[in-house]
């Protein structure tokens, strides 16, 4: 596992998924649910209805209140957790080479760093005893790694994400449909881009949540694309389409970049807060181990 050193291994085995709205699954793991169940774990109390199982009367409750309750358990199941991360050519910025070095901890790579932070939410799933499934989002053709349960897998899947590679241009609506209308079971699901998709990625959103899928939508940038560390006169190439433009990069043009990229932003945060998504943007400077321990635990998506 040479993408995380021991350390961060154990700093990440201590964290677990948390899934808001989607329905666990029936398959007991290490998680705990909200859903009732009969495990030996106490969770609430409820008033005695006719009919209620004796045995789970709480007598000493009785005694003191001369009331009956009954006493609700929490139910040990595991969570279904789905990451889709998008490997396009616009998530190879900026340029590396083919093979990703995802080992790389300086990297700012879009697609290094979404292959990294997916391999450490896998790891965390699947330390938790989570069906944890990973698929990389290309117009080549998805790529699918599980689903899988269990923390011997770890080592397989960060096998399989050193592999991925950005090329193509992925249409995130039609692949995020495609992943709606595959039957997989709904559970956590988190969306990794840079959100440059030509068609958009609303319809593929909304097409997961209408199969009962919780979402979390990461949003990757790069330091240069949120800051152009570049002026003048400039020929900009569509690394996915190859189309150019000419442009005059002065002060005025920067300026208004930084509204327009503002405005997108906001615009996402808004979509996303009107539909329950989980949005959080991101640049690639930012350390990925601050963005897991920190960031995504205030943001209520781990604990």
């Amino acid at each position: 596992m040479a993408i995380f050193d021991e350390t961060t291994l154990r700093k990440l085995e201590q964290l677990t998924l948390v899934a808001e709205r989607v329905r666990v699954g029936v398959m007991k793991g290490d998680r705990r649910s909200s859903k009732r169940g009969t495990s030996i774990e106490f969770a609430d109390y409820r008033n005695y209805t006719k009919g209620d199982d004796l045995r789970r009367l709480d007598w000493n409750v009785y005694a003191r209140l001369e009331r009956p309750f009954i006493k609700l358990l929490e139910e040990e199941e595991d969570l279904a957790v789905h990451l889709l991360v998008d490997a396009s050519a616009s998530m190879n910025w900026p340029d590396t080479d083919h093979r990703l070095p995802i080992t790389d901890y300086q990297s700012q790579n879009k697609l290094v760093y979404a292959l990294r932070l997916a391999g450490a939410l896998g790891h965390i799933g699947l330390t938790a005893g989570d069906l944890t499934a990973v698929t990389l989002l290309s117009s080549q053709g998805d790529h699918t790694w599980g689903p899988f349960r269990g923390q011997q897998n770890s080592l397989r899947l960060l096998q399989f994400l050193e592999t991925g590679s950005g090329s193509g241009t992925t249409d995130l609506n039609l692949s995020l449909k495609n992943y709606a209308l595959r039957g997989r079971r709904p559970g956590l699901l988190f969306v990794l881009s840079d959100l440059l998709s030509p068609n958009g990625y609303q319809d593929g959103l909304n097409a997961l949540q209408a199969r009962g899928y919780e979402v979390g939508l990461i949003h990757l940038l790069s330091p240069d694309e949120v800051e152009p560390p570049v002026s003048g006169d400039l020929k900009l190439v569509d690394i996915e389409t190859g189309t150019d433009a000419e442009i005059t990069l002065d002060p005025t043009t920067l300026d208004l970049y930084r509204e327009r990229l503002q405005a997108w932003q906001t615009e996402i945060a808004t979509y996303c807060a009107n539909r329950h998504i989980h949005y959080i943007p991101l640049t690639t400077d930012l350390p990925w181990e601050k963005l897991v321990l920190q960031t995504l635990r205030v943001k209520g998506v781990v604990k």
